[in-house]
């Protein structure tokens, strides 16, 4: 699958653009049936950026944003795949194609003023799990979102977004709160406001100047990529290195035989191994290989395998190592 971006955006996880569906779950209940939804981390089919709803209830029956309350629909296992802008936070900042969102929890019920502080949980984590992974989110603005890029009515669906960067800083009222910086991805304009209601974004005058490219770049299936990242526990097949964060456990996906023309990789867990990012790029760009019998070259050391992810050798054998393709 080809999908095309501009370079300046984070590619550091890269970003999966396929739909990721987990699978649905239907169970029965004394006299009744109740269905879990598959989630999908992309556009939902029917509907396209700029589609209008005028309730929550639209939304979630729509399928863009399941919940009719909490901002954020995800868990701590599978990421985000959408979130709702209404107004419901005093720290949220929107600059249209860039938003700095404030997490959940803390605030009063009745008052919704932030009186406490927020957990790293449950809708939070969600968030940090898709910037690790890489995953998409689906942004809604509500009529209630003091913001410029607001529709006057109900909500509106306004594209993917990409989980940039995450933190937790002291709220305007004196709490923990926790951060997400999300940038919207590519081929996807924000109509301009009007300057009159334009909030500048803080780093204006200093951000770096953007010089818009596009790349084409193959996909593979992140379902495959992330069993054979759980088969092995998150370790790196070479150093053995297991790299923990706030939302869980990190490693890369890297195809011995790279993806796409010359050399026309397979997408299949005997040409996939589990890396650290160090080994990721040192494998890409030639400073380790692997040799036939799995002993490494440029290091010391051999392999390490898993009983059930066996390497094709066909994949190792080449005459040089393939070069900053994957």
């Amino acid at each position: 699958m080809l999908y095309s971006y501009n370079s300046w955006h984070k590619t550091r996880t890269g970003l999966r653009l396929s739909w990721l569906k987990l699978a649905g779950q239907q169970s029965a209940t004394a006299g009744s049936v109740s269905f879990v939804s598959e989630r999908v981390f992309g556009h939902i089919p029917g509907y396209p950026e700029g589609s209008h709803f005028e309730s929550r209830a639209e939304l979630a029956e729509a399928g863009v944003h399941r919940p009719t309350v909490a901002g954020i629909f995800g868990s701590e296992r599978e990421g985000a795949d959408s979130i709702v802008l209404s107004g419901g936070y005093e720290d949220d900042q929107d600059f249209g194609d860039q938003i700095v969102y404030t997490g959940h929890g803390g605030r009063d019920q009745e008052t919704g003023r932030q009186v406490a502080d927020q957990n790293f949980d449950r809708g939070n984590r969600a968030l940090a799990y898709s910037s690790l992974n890489g995953l998409p989110v689906r942004v809604i603005r509500g009529e209630g979102h003091p913001s410029p890029y607001s529709p006057g009515t109900g909500y509106r669906y306004d594209g993917l977004y990409a989980v940039d960067d995450y933190w937790h800083e002291t709220g305007r009222s004196g709490f923990r709160i926790w951060r997400y910086r999300l940038v919207k991805l590519p081929d996807q304009p924000m109509g301009a406001p009007s300057d009159d209601n334009m909030e500048e974004s803080p780093d204006a005058s200093s951000a770096a100047p953007r010089h818009e490219t596009t790349v084409l770049r193959i996909v593979g299936d992140t379902g495959q990529a992330r069993r054979i990242k759980e088969l092995h526990d998150y370790k790196c097949q070479i150093c053995g290195t297991r790299l923990e964060g706030l939302a869980g456990p990190y490693a890369e996906a890297a195809h011995i035989r790279p993806l796409g023309a010359p050399h026309h990789g397979p997408d299949t867990p005997d040409n996939i191994l589990c890396l650290c990012p160090n080994h990721h790029v040192l494998l890409d760009h030639g400073g380790v290989a692997i040799n036939e019998d799995l002993s490494l070259i440029g290091m010391e050391g051999r392999l390490k395998l898993h009983p059930r992810h066996s390497i094709n050798e066909a994949h190792l054998r080449r005459p040089e190592h393939y070069r900053g393709t994957d």
